[in-house]
C-alpha cells in the first residue's frame, strides 16, 4: 500500500474523531513515512510495518473515548468508550460487555435500594392517607430508620459508583493494551 492509499484509508477510518485529533494523528503518520523514507525504506514497507489503517483507527478512536471518560465520566462518554473498545474485536464483546453489564446492574441495584429506603416514610404517609385504620407507629419508626439507612447507603453508593467507574476505565485501558499487543505503530 502506498503512502497516499494508507493516509486516505486512515483518514476515512478516523472520521469519528474531532478534526483536531484527526489532524494530529495524520501528522504523526506522515512523520512515520518521512522518517522511513529517509532511512531508505519504501512506502509499501513502511505501511506494512505500521499495520492496517482501519485497525489503527479503531484503536485511536477507542483511546480517544477512554481519555474522554477519564476527563469527564458522563453516561454518554462511558457508552462511547465501551462501544469503541468492543469494536476492537469480537473477543471484547464477551470480555468487556459482560463485566460492564454486571457492574452496571450492581450500581443500579444499589441506587434503587437507597432511593427506596429514603422514600419509605413517604410510602407510609401515603398508606396512612389511603388506609387510616391501618396506621401503626411501628411502621412509621421503621420507615424513618430505613430513610436514615438509605441516606447512608446513597452516600456509600456515590463513592462506590465513582470507584467502579474509575476501575472500569482502567479495565478498558488494560483491555486496549492487551488487544494492541505488540503492534509497532504510534
Amino acid at each position: 500500500m502506498t503512502k497516499d492509499q494508507f493516509m486516505a484509508n486512515l483518514e476515512a477510518a478516523l472520521k469519528k474523531l474531532p478534526t483536531a485529533e484527526r489532524k494530529g494523528i495524520l501528522e504523526d503518520f506522515e512523520e512515520h513515512f518521512t522518517i522511513g523514507l529517509s532511512e531508505g525504506k519504501t512506502e509499501e514497507q513502511i505501511s506494512a510495518s505500521l499495520g492496517m489503517p482501519q485497525q489503527i483507527a479503531k484503536e485511536m478512536v477507542a483511546a480517544y473515548h477512554v481519555e474522554k471518560v477519564e476527563a469527564t465520566a458522563t453516561t454518554g462518554n462511558i457508552f462511547r468508550a465501551l462501544w469503541a473498545v468492543i469494536g476492537l474485536g469480537f473477543f471484547n464483546l464477551v470480555i468487556v460487555l459482560g463485566p460492564f453489564i454486571a457492574v452496571s446492574a450492581l450500581i443500579i441495584a444499589g441506587w434503587v435500594v437507597a432511593v427506596t429506603f429514603v422514600a419509605s416514610p413517604l410510602l407510609v404517609l401515603i398508606n396512612v392517607i389511603l388506609y387510616p385504620q391501618n396506621f401503626k407507629f411501628f411502621d412509621l419508626f421503621v420507615s424513618l430508620g430505613l430513610a436514615g439507612l438509605g441516606l447512608f447507603l446513597a452516600i456509600g453508593m456515590l463513592f462506590i459508583t465513582r470507584w467502579l467507574i474509575s476501575g472500569f476505565v482502567r479495565y478498558l485501558k488494560y483491555n486496549m493494551s492487551v488487544v494492541k499487543g505488540g503492534m509497532k505503530h504510534v
